[in-house]
């Protein structure tokens, strides 16, 4: 009954985050906070859907961050894909964030393709530097916190079928 409380709240957090990505392509500090501290408290309460002790919830909370953080520093990623990621590796534990990342980067790779042809982006627009290189909607970028967000859920999917879950 624990764990089901905990993959209650890690969708609930998800889908929350995705829906912001999507619609607003910005999710609010605050709730990256509370999932951030939902995540914690479930691994020190032994209730996350994903069975990482606190430990391993910090580790993998500090190895997202700094995974990510060179790209924000670059320019290419914005802050709260870098914090979520963060958050994600306290949910899920280290181990799953390599594939995680592999996952939401073909799912952007795969959105970022679909914008070039669904604008008709001609492809010598894209090495120039300055303004967006597509806009769709008014949106200029892909929401890279709901292609993790739908990962680790696709990841808990797995986790579940495959009986991880206590």
């Amino acid at each position: 009954m624990k764990a089901f409380f905990g993959i209650l709240l890690f969708v609930a957090w998800s889908a929350w985050v995705a829906y912001c990505d999507v619609r607003h392509r910005r999710i609010p500090n605050s709730f990256v906070v509370a999932g951030l501290a939902t995540a914690l408290a479930c691994a020190l309460i032994q209730c996350g859907p994903f069975d990482v002790s606190l430990v391993q919830a910090l580790l993998g909370a500090s190895i997202g961050l700094a995974a990510l953080l060179p790209f924000f520093a670059l320019g290419v990623m914005g802050a709260a894909d870098v914090k979520i990621f963060a958050v994600l590796g306290a949910w899920c534990g280290m181990r799953a964030l390599p594939g995680l990342w592999m996952a939401a980067s073909l799912a952007a790779g795969a959105h970022a393709l679909w914008l070039l042809l669904s604008t008709r982006t001609p492809l010598a627009s894209l090495g120039r530097r300055g303004g967006a290189t597509f806009e769709l909607a008014g949106k200029t970028s892909t929401p890279y916190a709901a292609c993790l967000t739908v990962a680790a859920s696709g990841w808990l999917g797995v986790v579940t079928l495959a009986g991880g879950v206590r």
